[in-house]
């Protein structure tokens, strides 16, 4: 039982690290697009 909460606690951990990294991927990704909008946009 005990082995079978650490499993899933480290499944948790996982996914909130890939949620995290996603997230933050995205999130970055917006920005540098907003930065290329303002950089051609005429002027």
């Amino acid at each position: 039982m005990a082995k079978d909460l650490e499993r899933w606690k480290e499944r948790g951990v996982m996914l909130r690290v890939f949620v995290y990294v996603f997230a933050t991927h995205l999130f970055l990704g917006f920005v540098s697009l907003l930065f290329w909008v303002g950089g051609n946009a005429s002027k």
